[in-house]
């Protein structure tokens, strides 16, 4: 029987109901109110295309992150004229303001840009990181409530390609990571005021680029306390939201000693058990472990050499994960063994799946760089319903928005659902 560390899942709601601003439906960070990329009581179109697009916008420069929704709100982040900015849409498209910093650093990747990592919002701000360094709290009005820059603070990231981690908020104060060649670590500053509460180091001695990480921390709860769950460098890691403390950590997933294996694909967590996606799905070396948080010992409960992603996230519903590799194999698993309940091949292209899939009503969506975007339903199996074609390459998420579904390009952001 598990223990489950996490409050079982109708407490969460409760609970965000009661202490946030934010409304159910909302999906106020990148994975959505749960971090599993799932809206499972939510019904979108299954078919994007022009029978069913509501509205389309061009944006202001390239840009890579995922938007966020609350309030009647959609706010993603985009450089306009060459500056790092969050722009915040109404619910129909129309551009409701923009709030512009400092020079954007371009992203050196072809799917990359200065604005990877995505806005996280608590209903009262929306807060933001670029790779720049630029790390600001924004009022829903749009004034800046505060900012500061992580790279004058605490020196340049040094990665192979763009920062991508996204900003995290715990109950106090918002939590930014940085995994790479160099000083690595965890910080918490004060969401209210942008004051640093605490810096707590996460350095690892590892090969040539295993050190690099671009995922994005889970909070959740671990043994009665607020903690954060955080991936890189051949380490699963539980911190105190309170202080940083470490409270636990699991290593032991790289045994041969393979180089060039960065961290990209963000873990997904189903009460104490974390799933893990490490190696390199993209190049025929794919790793998938199951992890039970907080065990004394071998924590590692499973590990699969057959499926896993590189870069994107795995999304989970109804006590099963849905691990979409990087080249369209998509698989369904048991969180707990590791056991497949089935797996599928997505339609290839020369183009590789780079968005974190999103599960809604029976349905899960998945974006291959292209700007193909292949629902299909899932259950006891898996069925494609439609492959969809939008005139932009696609590396962001797909995001519930009420009854539709909004579409971000790297230079356009689209609604379908009418």
């Amino acid at each position: 029987m598990l223990h489950t560390m996490r409050p079982p899942i109708f407490l969460v709601l409760v609970l965000w109901s009661v202490l946030s601003p934010l409304n159910a439906a909302d999906w106020p960070r990148w994975r959505g109110p749960l971090d599993t990329s799932s809206a499972e009581s939510v019904q979108l179109p299954s078919k994007l295309d022009e029978s069913t697009l509501a509205w389309k916008v061009a944006l202001p420069g390239k840009g890579c992150s995922t938007p966020v929704v609350a309030g009647a709100r959609i706010y993603l982040t985009a450089p306009i004229d060459g500056r790092d900015a969050l722009i915040a849409y109404d619910l129909e498209g129309k551009l409701v303001w923009q709030a512009v910093f400092g020079e954007e650093e371009a992203g050196k990747h072809r799917n990359g840009s200065g604005s990877n990592p995505s806005p996280v919002t608590d209903g009262e701000r929306v807060y933001v990181a670029f790779k720049s360094g630029t790390l600001a709290a924004v009022n829903v009005d749009g004034t800046v409530a505060w900012k500061t820059q992580l790279v004058e603070r605490f020196g340049p990231v040094n990665l192979f390609w763009d920062f991508g981690s996204s900003p995290v908020l715990t109950s106090r104060n918002l939590v930014m990571a940085r995994m790479h060649n160099g000083d690595s670590w965890l910080a918490a500053f004060d969401k209210k005021t942008g004051e640093l509460r605490w810096k707590t180091a996460r350095n690892y001695e590892v090969l040539r680029e295993v050190d690099n990480g671009y995922t994005t921390p889970v909070v959740f709860s671990h043994a009665g306390q607020e903690a954060l769950l955080s991936w890189g460098a051949e380490h699963l890691t539980v911190h105190g939201a309170a202080d940083g403390k470490l409270l636990w950590s699991c290593g032991g997933f790289n045994p041969a000693a393979t180089p060039l294996w960065p961290a990209v694909a963000s873990p997904v967590l189903l009460g104490d058990i974390a799933v893990v996606c490490f190696g390199r799905a993209d190049k025929g070396a794919p790793r998938l472990h199951g992890v039970r948080l907080g065990v004394t010992g071998d924590a590692h409960l499973w590990k699969r050499e057959d499926v896993s992603s590189f870069v994107p996230s795995p999304a989970a519903a109804g006590g099963r994960v849905y691990v979409l590799g990087d080249r369209g194999l998509l698989a369904c698993v048991d969180p707990a063994t590791g056991a497949p309940y089935w797996t599928a091949e997505l339609p290839k292209a020369s183009s590789n799946y780079y968005a974190s899939p999103l599960l809604a009503g029976g349905l899960i969506y998945a974006a291959r760089e292209d700007g193909v975007i292949c629902v299909g339903r899932v259950g006891a199996g898996f069925e494609l319903v439609s492959e969809n074609k939008i005139d932009d390459r696609i590396i962001a998420g797909l995001v519930p928005a009420g009854n539709r579904v909004l579409v971000r390009g790297m230079n356009s952001l689209a609604c379908f659902g009418k």
